[in-house]
Formats: structure tokens, sequence, C-alpha cells
């Protein structure tokens, strides 16, 4: 077997997963994109393996670890997309990140009480 073929099929793959991640603005389709790049870098743990020969079988190993974690990143993910569309009303990461940035404007213009006043409240 040629190493060529997965190695490029897996770049191939890396780069869609790449392009979601970056032009995607639904954060379900962002996690999809994400286990794309997993599966990609999968590809070429495993096609590295059988080239090697590698009598440990490290490669493929590796592969099952990142199987794991990949399952455990999209689980977690989906709970908080979910909970985050359960709040807001949408899943949209844009709207989100404005949402973050308008909560953060308003309290910094808030008026808050500094350590002065809390003295002044508890002697009182």
């Amino acid at each position: 077997m040629h190493l060529a073929y997965p190695a490029v099929l897996a770049a191939l793959l890396f780069c869609t997963g790449l392009y979601g991640v970056l032009a995607r603005r639904n954060a379900i389709l962002v996690l999809m994109s994400v286990e794309l790049m997993l599966n990609a870098v999968n590809l070429n743990l495993v096609a590295f393996d059988v080239w090697l020969r590698d009598a440990l079988h490290a490669g493929q190993a590796l592969t099952l670890f990142t199987i794991a974690v990949a399952a455990a990143e999209i689980g977690i993910g989906l709970a908080i997309v979910l909970m985050v569309h359960r709040n807001r009303g949408t899943a949209d990461v844009d709207r989100l990140r404005d949402t973050a940035e308008h909560a953060d404007q308003d309290q910094d213009t808030a008026p808050h009480a500094g350590p002065h006043d809390e003295k002044a409240e508890a002697a009182a």
C-alpha cells in the first residue's frame, strides 16, 4: 500500500473540516467539522502504523484513544449547545458571541461598589 493515498485523503478531510470550522455559523455544524478533522488524524495514525509495520501497533492504540476523546467531546459539546439553544433560542455562533459582548459591556458600565463602600455598609 502506498502511503500517499491515505495521506492525501486525510489532508482533504482535514481541510474540509477546517473550512467547516471557519465558515460555519451553526454550533452543531462546527462540532461535526471538528469530528471530521479528528477522523482525518485517525486515518493518518492508522496509515502510518501500517506503513511502519509497528509491532506494538501504537498508531492503532492512539486512534482508539482519539475516538474515545472525540466521543466524550461530542457528548459534552452537544449538551452545551442544547442548553444554549434552550436559554438563548439560537445555536448561531456569531449571535452568541454578540450577546456575550453586549453583556460584558453592560457589566462594565454598571456602577459597582468599591472596597470602601463595603466597609461602610458593614459598619452601618
